[in-house]
């Protein structure tokens, strides 16, 4: 059993950039915006030339945000994007390091991603490190540098006589610093012990199971135990009225259980880490469906609570053994799982993909040891999906959406 560590606070700040609004805020190679005003051409007449795909030439612009100072030392960065890419075209993703008025540290490559896979595979970039810094899949973690501020600069390639390039819509971070005793902060929603209006309430989220699709599709990674990220976000797709339309994933044969998920595992799938569950992948694929999607961290279940009582639910990433969290009786090393609400005693209602059957995927777990297993296995990683139309709550004074 997971015995709840003493109540801590982890400085956590999310910050991101809306284009075109935002556009003036960074730099770029004088962008233009499209006529629809629906995010972001970086291109805008001649560009920089550089090699694709197979030595094809392509057009290569960027847009940078400008240096965001957090105010606590930086251990971790963690971006996200949604973006829209015609066939041919992608966008490489950059943070570094900042620290009082420069750079701390120097680029790396988080993402080389397009919304499609025909023309472009989507990979992150492993191997990159120093010490200053490294890049694990999704995450820059900080490791010698001195690091209080972050800045991204996303690229967009097109071919050479492409009409159109890619459309940038937002991009942002979240920026984590380590866990300090919360004596030494005030709370920021309150103390956790009176009834949060999130609690009684439990949001009607259709239920998937990601193991009836064991064994198919070896090279999206295979379903069943690989595929947890992808169903939950179809699963909250649905909720929203936002899942692809039938003949986005007519292409999946045979169709299976639920072809949606295939569609989703392959169209957020990483060809570097040989896996479906890259974070960022995954909300830049929501963004696709109409929704606005990022990735943050939460503290605590309390914040989560304020999501549930605006009608939110929230996909959130936990590790754990057998029996850790009671009524989940398998071992993560990283697992995804629906927040759908709360019971009245403030118990978590989750939808859990890892179940037989969707009869199954519906588990309430105690609060504590699940609390526990989400903070200690990611840092309280969260993917946050809603149309633009639903407010997002309040954030606390240290933003953190």
């Amino acid at each position: 059993m997971i015995t709840a560590a003493a109540p801590s606070r982890r400085d956590i700040a999310y910050r991101r950039f809306l284009l075109p609004t935002d556009r003036t805020a960074g730099t770029g190679d004088s962008p233009t915006d499209r006529a629809t005003g629906a995010g972001h051409d970086l291109h805008g007449g001649d560009r920089e030339l550089a090699p694709g795909d197979a030595g094809r030439p392509v057009l290569r612009d960027s847009w940078t945000t400008p240096p965001v100072r957090v105010g606590f030392p930086i251990a971790e960065v963690v971006p996200s994007w949604t973006a829209d890419t015609p066939d041919g075209c992608w966008i490489e993703v950059e943070l570094r390091g900042w620290h009082d008025d420069a750079p701390s540290t120097d680029w790396y490559v988080l993402a080389r991603w397009a919304a499609d896979d025909r023309a472009v595979q989507r990979t992150s970039v492993p191997g990159q490190g120093d010490g200053d810094a490294r890049v694990d899949c999704d995450t820059l973690i900080v490791t010698g540098a001195t690091v209080t501020g972050w800045q991204a600069r996303v690229t967009s390639y097109r071919p050479v006589g492409s009409p159109a390039g890619p459309v940038i819509r937002s991009l942002g971070a979240v920026a984590t610093g380590s866990t300090v005793p919360a004596a030494t902060h005030e709370p920021e929603h309150g103390t956790g012990t009176e009834r949060s209006a999130g609690r009684g309430t439990v949001l009607d989220v259709p239920r998937y199971s990601q193991r009836l699709h064991a064994g198919q599709h070896p090279q999206w990674g295979g379903g069943g135990d690989s595929w947890c990220s992808p169903t939950c976000t179809t699963m909250v797709l649905a909720y929203w009225g936002a899942a692809p339309a039938a003949e986005r994933y007519a292409w999946v044969e045979p169709p299976g259980p639920r072809p949606a998920v295939v569609h989703a595992a392959r169209h957020c799938y990483d060809h570097a880490y040989a896996g479906a569950g890259n974070w960022p992948f995954n909300t830049a694929y929501a963004g696709l469906h109409g929704v606005d999607a990022f990735v943050t961290r939460l503290r605590s279940l309390t914040e989560a609570e304020a999501f549930v009582a605006a009608g939110i639910p929230l996909i959130v990433s936990a590790a754990y053994r057998a029996d850790e969290v009671p009524g989940l009786a398998y071992d993560t090393k990283g697992h995804l799982l629906v927040l759908v609400g709360f019971t009245a005693d403030g118990d978590p209602v989750l939808n859990d993909p890892y179940a037989p059957d969707d009869d199954g995927v519906r588990r309430t777990v105690p609060r504590q040891p699940f609390e526990a297993a989400w903070q200690r296995g990611s840092g309280g990683v969260t993917y946050v999906l809603r149309p633009a139309s639903v407010p997002l709550p309040p954030p606390p004074t240290q933003a953190n959406w």
